[in-house]
C-alpha cells in the first residue's frame, strides 16, 4: 500500500488520536470525529483495510508500522499531511576534452516542467536507496554511463512563480561527483538529450536553470552547501 494514499478527514482525526496513544478504545476514538456510530464504523474499518490501523486482542485499536509512519507525517495542528521537499540527486559528470578543456555532461530537459532548459542530470531518490546508489542508477538510466560516484554536498532550492509569488517546488539535491566515466553516452532519451559542454558553453544557452552557476561551483568543489530561492514565469515553468 502506498503511504501517499489520500484519506478522509475523519480517518485523519482517528490517526491523530492514535499518534498520541499506544492504544485507544472505540469511544475514545469516535468522540473527536463527531460522527455517528455507523459513519465511524465505516472509517475505522477503512483504516484497517488500508493497513494503517489494527485491532488488538483487548478490543482496542492501535497504529500498525505503516500507520505509524503515515501518522508521523501529520501536522497535528490542522490534521493534514505535511508536504515534504522533493529529494533527488544532482549529477556532476566531468571529463577533460582533447584540447584540455573541462567539459560537463549537460542535459536539455524535453519534458514539463522546465521544457527546453539546460542543466545537470538529476533524478529522484527511491525508497531505501543510498545517495550513491541513486546516482549510479540515474546516471545509467539517463546517460548509459557508469562511474565512481562520491558525495559532494547539498543544494536546497525553492522555486517560486514570478507573477504570484507562489511556491512551486521545494527541492533538496544531494550533489554527486561522477568520475572515471565509462560507456557510450545516450545522445537522446525520453525526456531529454545529453551533450558534453564547457561551463562557458552551457552558461551561454538562452534557456538554463537560474541555479546553474551554483551547481557549477559545487561541481568544481568550490561549495559544499547552498540554499537559494529562484523565480520562474508562467511560460518558463
Amino acid at each position: 500500500m502506498s503511504l501517499e494514499v489520500s484519506i478522509h478527514d475523519a480517518q485523519t482525526s482517528i490517526l491523530r488520536e492514535l499518534l498520541f496513544h499506544p492504544e485507544a478504545g472505540y469511544t475514545e476514538l469516535q468522540a473527536p470525529t463527531g460522527l455517528t456510530s455507523d459513519h465511524f464504523n465505516f472509517h475505522i474499518k477503512r483504516l484497517v483495510e488500508l493497513g494503517l490501523v489494527e485491532k488488538s486482542g483487548r478490543g482496542l485499536y492501535r497504529l500498525t508500522i505503516k500507520g505509524k509512519e503515515y501518522a508521523n507525517k501529520l501536522d497535528t495542528d490542522n490534521n493534514t499531511i505535511e508536504r515534504q521537499p522533493k529529494v533527488a540527486v544532482l549529477l556532476a559528470v566531468a571529463r577533460i576534452s582533447d584540447d584540455g578543456t573541462t567539459q560537463y555532461l549537460c542535459q536539455e530537459r524535453l519534458k514539463q516542467p522546465y521544457y527546453g532548459y539546460w542543466g545537470f542530470p538529476s533524478g529522484k531518490m527511491r525508497w531505501g536507496e543510498t545517495i550513491t546508489e541513486t546516482a549510479a542508477r540515474e546516471l545509467k538510466e539517463e546517460t548509459n554511463l557508469e562511474a565512481e560516484c562520491t558525495y559532494l554536498g547539498i543544494y536546497h532550492e525553492h522555486a517560486y512563480q514570478e507573477e504570484t509569488g507562489d511556491l512551486l517546488e521545494d527541492k533538496l539535491f544531494f550533489v554527486v561527483r561522477c568520475a572515471n566515466v565509462r560507456g557510450d553516452v545516450y545522445e537522446q532519451f525520453e525526456g531529454g538529450r545529453n551533450v558534453w559542454l564547457s561551463a562557458e558553453a552551457v552558461m551561454a544557452k538562452p534557456k538554463k536553470y537560474t541555479s546553474l552557476p551554483t551547481e557549477l561551483a559545487m561541481a568544481k568543489g568550490e561549495l559544499t552547501f547552498a540554499e537559494e530561492k529562484h523565480r520562474y514565469g508562467k511560460t518558463e515553468f
